[in-house]
């Protein structure tokens, strides 16, 4: 493995030696006529965009060619009014009312902002620092706005009042995050908006203050690399010699690399591997997780029989049958030892040694022998919920009554409610999907596979994550894109209203089969159902006691899968929900979110896929 391992290296450093000869020959045989021609197009006086004139190098656009500006960043887009102009920075455009070529300042304006501070559909204003030419003035301040705020909270100092038709909104100076440590309550505000602003807000002027500071903007500025294009070297062989630099660099480490690889590499593997038994062995220690039996690798494959009966298989492993020396079942999960450097199986063990309840899974016991690492957990007779869902023409499974859905999901529901505050630390699952629920031999539900778990305070209503986890189709919106809130025990409401609907349905709420034409995001096609009165179950014939509980359970998940946190019910109040009266149901708001892209195939692994 290893020497293969250096013939890779040795095969890269061929390649890479080749194109920088064609680069050099490129770069040494690039005609003069060329150069001369770019000088002929581009050398022309500064021309007008919009209501800006006198607009020159590094800008382009309208009838400048791409050559003449110094790259993409810098187009310029010179709209038919003749009165706009606009440019592109990461993901958004911005309206330029202010251009100045010779102190390299420009000033932007977003538009929507000053023309409706009060529209609902805007979000975060893109970080003009992210981008690699553009920096924000040194004038520039962050303002934070909370929209849908309840009427009857105070306003803090140093906070402006913002009235949108009925509803309070309330705006201050700083980032949210740092708004929101001050004042943790603002969190119960329905939408945090973060735009910059060229002067701090000093208590006056309110809305006004607002809609001034969007229309007049904000500057920002941008330099350029210029020592090689003043000196007349045209922009396309600065490219060439910045790459053949490059390369040359690189070759130069590849040769070092190749001689010293495999001591490094058998070096390096050694003492990683020791570093991580020693942080594992640390967290099991102090977790308690000792208290759980822990069993030799030979143990475990003594107790299933060398992995014989093959239960499933999940992102993080293979599910075995297998069975204690007291004769009791049990499933053992193999953790893939490709995964990291055992995360899954400390977040696993982590949360799940906290928990104790009649919807949870239990955990028997574990290994953990180098990158061998097992979960041994109590057998569930039933297997997972998703074969008794999606059982089409599997004759041998059978049919769950709609009692034993209901039952289902209310004991789901109880489950989460515990990890979310019947044990002293808040558990988030992450992972909430039909996969993951286990059926025992009375079809009572344990939620099970923690290994994208995460451990929280019970005050901590937002949580840090820096990474989106979950499965596609169940992955609330703003786990991976935070412009739609915070992520919170709310999340996992989120996925549990998708497998709600799902369960109703009798399908997954991702289609692999429907065409592009067909095509429909799966809480709309629930929503049409129940508002024209259509059967939830096309395939099934429904008594009218039991369509009164497939509809409950309907409005219940539509209200579980909305887009908005705020707007997401409790899990506490979801398991009301569930055991109210019909009649006291109101029926949600239509999901607001499109269908989901068709290049996005389901997930059959824990944890987040976006491939």
């Amino acid at each position: 493995m290893m020497f293969e391992f250096e013939m890779r290296g040795m095969r890269v450093f061929h390649i890479l030696t080749s194109v920088l000869t064609i680069c050099c020959f490129f770069l040494i045989t690039l005609p003069q006529s060329r150069c001369q021609t770019h000088d002929a197009v581009c050398n022309e006086q500064p021309y007008k965009c919009g209501t800006l004139s006198n607009i020159s190098y590094p800008f382009w656009g309208q009838n400048r060619s791409r050559q003449c500006g110094f790259s993409d960043q810098f187009e310029l887009t010179c709209h038919d009014d003749d009165t706009t102009t606009s440019i592109r920075i990461g993901s958004q455009n911005f309206t330029v009312k202010e251009l100045n070529t010779s102190a390299e300042t420009m000033r932007l304006v977003r538009k929507d902002l000053a023309d409706d501070v009060c529209s609902p559909q805007f979000g975060d204003t893109y970080d003009v620092n992210s981008s690699t030419v553009f920096r924000y003035s040194s004038s520039v301040y962050n303002m934070t706005i909370f929209y849908n705020c309840s009427s009857s909270v105070d306003t803090p100092t140093g906070f402006g009042n913002l009235t949108c038709g009925d509803e309070k909104g309330l705006f201050s100076n700083g980032a949210q995050d740092e708004v929101l440590k001050r004042f943790a309550w603002l969190e119960r505000c329905g939408r945090h908006v973060r735009v910059p602003i060229d002067a701090p807000y000093d208590d006056k002027g309110g809305r006004q203050f607002l809609q001034q500071a969007f229309g007049s903007g904000f500057p920002v500025n941008y330099t350029l690399h210029t020592s090689l294009t003043s000196a007349g070297v045209p922009p396309s062989q600065i490219i060439l010699l910045v790459f053949g630099a490059v390369l040359g660099g690189l070759m130069t480490c590849i040769v070092i690399y190749c001689c010293s690889c495999k001591c490094m590499s058998s070096t390096l593997k050694f003492w990683s591997s020791r570093k991580n038994d020693r942080e594992i062995e640390a967290f099991l220690k102090n977790y308690g997780a000792l208290a759980h039996q822990r069993y030799k690798f030979s143990e475990i494959k003594k107790m299933t029989n060398s992995f014989k009966d093959k239960l499933g298989e999940g992102g993080f492993g293979a599910v075995y049958k297998g069975e204690l020396l007291s004769g009791c079942p049990v499933a053992v999960k193999i953790l893939n030892a490709s995964k990291g450097n055992g995360e899954d199986f400390i977040n696993e063990v982590a949360s799940i040694s906290r928990t104790s309840h009649i919807n949870v899974v239990t955990l028997l016991g574990f290994c953990c022998e180098g990158h061998k690492k097992a979960l041994i957990y109590e057998f569930m007779h039933n297997g997972s919920l998703e074969k008794f869902i999606y059982n089409k023409g599997l004759e041998a499974t059978p049919s769950l009554s709609w009692d034993n859905l209901w039952e289902i999901a209310l004991g789901i529901a109880r489950g989460l409610e515990y990890l979310h505050r019947g044990c002293n630390t808040r558990i988030l699952h992450f992972d909430i999907k039909p996969h993951n629920i286990l059926l025992d031999e009375d079809f009572c539900p344990k939620i099970s596979d923690f290994g994208l778990a995460k451990l929280c305070s019970r005050k901590e209503s937002i949580v840090s994550m820096p990474d989106a986890r979950g499965t596609i189709g169940y992955v609330a919106p703003e786990v991976w894109n935070r412009n739609f809130g915070g992520v919170s025990h709310k999340s996992d409401v989120y996925s549990y209203g998708m497998m709600l609907l799902e369960m109703v349905g009798g399908r997954k709420n991702i289609n692999a089969e429907a065409n592009h034409t067909s095509e429909i995001y799966f809480p709309h096609w629930v929503y049409s159902r129940l508002e024209q009165g259509g059967d939830l179950r096309p395939d099934k014939v429904i008594a009218t006691e039991e369509n009164e509980i497939a509809r409950r359970m309907t409005i219940v998940g539509l209200w579980c899968v909305q887009t908005f946190p705020r707007d997401r019910p409790t899990i506490s109040r979801v398991i009301d929900m569930l055991e109210d009266n019909m009649n006291s149901l109101e029926m949600p708001p239509k999901p607001v979110l499109s269908s989901p892209t068709r290049s996005v195939p389901e997930s059959t692994t824990s944890s987040l896929q976006f491939e």
